[in-house]
């Protein structure tokens, strides 16, 4: 369990949904598990943790895209950080799951209601929490009605 705060202040708890455990193959020996992109087995990883960053003006660039949305059936995800960014500098990675933003749950948003969020925001305190799973079924959701896109799009390239 983690707690997102609202945009009252207030906390409440969300359910941490982990994938089932998939053991690492026996020709990769313990000693090299540790920081391997898929088998590293440090659940620290998959923990929430908060980010702080600010723009210098309202049109710079945050350096992410996003994907996801209410209208895909899954959250909001960071789908590219670019280098040399702050998003890059504070440790945001592709597969981060957008919890909250400046205290906005985002866990039940439209993806165009977390663009316009983003963009107005000019110092960006993120819950964030790597979750590489629920990233990649947003390539396999479909949105709810036929007159919406078909991808989760980007933003902020």
């Amino acid at each position: 369990m983690g707690s997102v705060r609202n945009g009252r202040g207030s906390e409440r708890m969300v359910k941490v949904l982990l994938p089932d455990y998939e053991h690492p193959p026996a020709w990769i020996p313990p000693n090299e598990r540790r920081g391997h992109p898929d088998y590293d087995t440090d659940i620290r990883l998959f923990l929430p943790r908060v980010v702080r960053f600010k723009r210098n003006k309202y049109n710079d660039q945050l350096g992410f895209n996003i994907r996801g949305g209410k209208e895909h059936r899954c959250g909001i995800y960071v789908s590219k950080v670019y280098q040399d960014s702050n998003a890059e500098r504070v440790g945001i990675q592709v597969g981060d799951k957008l919890l909250s933003v400046n205290g906005m749950d985002f866990e039940d948003l439209r993806h165009d209601d977390a663009v316009r969020i983003l963009k107005s925001s000019h110092e960006i305190e993120m819950s964030i929490r790597y979750f590489p799973y629920g990233f990649e079924k947003t390539f396999e959701r479909s949105p709810i009605s036929p007159g919406t896109a078909t991808n989760g799009g980007f933003i902020f390239g």
